[in-house]
């Protein structure tokens, strides 16, 4: 397996774009071989990390190409909202798959093992961890034991309505108390990459925008199909012309 330093992720990703594949679940798309694919394209496009969830889908990406891979795991489990990467075998099997960063739910919620127990588990598998955080809260947690990544995955998904918008203020505040903090949630523009970067994020993660062609599609439909009412306005603003 490709291991990285620090140092080594610092120069190879820092600055760049990370890419999510993870399909729209049950789609077309979400099929391992495709998957590979998708990622194998956005390397080729320029991409320096990829963010896979599934331990088999993270080994066959690491057979496939040596970027650093964050591996990630997600299930329901009864009892708890906490989705991603929830218990120590989740760990282990990303570990064995190749994964060089492992990312968890930091959010303080109930879940069945305690977020330090993952943390331990993610060190002693000779991993990094990443925290991926819905509040400053979650930050202070993840620094407090040492957590070399911080993400803004969770904000905006843990409570309420998911806003459009990406959460600027939480990445701002966040990359001001931790050094690598990777912008994740919405991200979907270039200019909202670009943005990112300029308030401080170590790296950008785009995910939908590149591997969930339904929800692209979807956008570009709704944006040009009209009401019935706009289309009788613009009917009769033709007429009017003629």
């Amino acid at each position: 397996m490709q291991r990285y330093s620090i140092d080594a992720l610092d120069d190879e990703v820092e600055g760049s774009i990370i890419v999510s594949c993870q399909p729209v679940v049950g789609g077309p798309l979400d099929k391992d071989k495709i998957v590979t694919a998708l990622a194998l394209a956005c390397i080729d496009g320029g991409a320096k990390a990829l963010r896979i969830e599934g331990a088999k889908r993270v080994s066959a990406l690491r057979r496939a190409s040596k970027v650093p891979i964050i591996g990630i795991v997600k299930r329901d489990i009864p009892g708890s909202d906490v989705r991603i990467t929830p218990t120590l075998d989740d760990v282990e099997a990303l570990a064995l798959a190749g994964a060089n960063i492992i990312a968890f739910d930091a959010t303080d919620r109930v879940r069945p093992i305690a977020r330090e127990k993952i943390i331990e588990a993610i060190r002693g598998n000779d991993c990094y961890a990443m925290a991926d955080c819905a509040c400053l809260k979650d930050v202070h947690f993840a620094l407090a034991h040492d957590v070399e990544f911080v993400g803004t995955t969770l904000s905006g998904y843990v409570e309420g309505k998911t806003p459009d918008e990406p959460d600027y203020e939480f990445l701002a505040a966040a990359s001001k108390i931790a050094a690598r903090v990777i912008a994740e949630g919405r991200y979907n523009t270039p200019q909202r990459a670009r943005e990112a970067r300029r308030l401080g994020a170590w790296s950008v993660t785009v995910g939908t925008a590149l591997t969930r062609l339904e929800t692209m599609t979807n956008w570009f439909v709704e944006s040009v199909s009209r009401s019935e009412t706009e289309y009788m306005l613009a009917y009769k603003t033709r007429q009017a012309r003629r």
